[in-house]
């Protein structure tokens, strides 16, 4: 992430930092899919609403995206979101629109604490 800010630093689309961020991680062959939709269980039962996650690494490491002129609780609230509708235990935000690039991790507790 810190390659893509450091070439475009702050100013573009999140979309131009989601393209430049999948050739990053092509490059440096890390697995990933791109904006994936995240299925919504509501009593065992699927929602027709899905999430849409910018990225997924290596099958269960959220990659969220923003382009904004700073973070809010929304935004962290939407990894978190994912994190719960998902089961994965690791998500990232990263803003791009900050003058230095901020980042974000966001574990899934309630899955950590199943786990043990």
């Amino acid at each position: 992430m810190m390659k893509v800010h450091r070439e475009l630093g702050c100013g573009f689309l999140e979309k131009v930092y989601q393209e430049a961020l999948e050739r990053e991680f092509i490059a440096e062959g890390i697995p990933f899919q791109r904006e994936v939709n995240l299925k919504i269980y509501y009593r065992g039962v699927p929602l027709q609403q899905e999430y849409i996650a910018d990225f997924v690494c290596y099958g269960k490491i959220i990659v969220e995206l923003k382009a904004i002129s700073k973070l809010s609780d929304n935004e962290k609230a939407q990894v978190i979101n994912y994190l719960k509708a998902t089961g994965y235990e690791l998500g990232i935000l990263a803003n791009f629109g900050e003058t230095s690039l901020k980042t974000e991790r966001f574990c899934n507790i309630k899955k950590q604490l199943n786990n043990e």
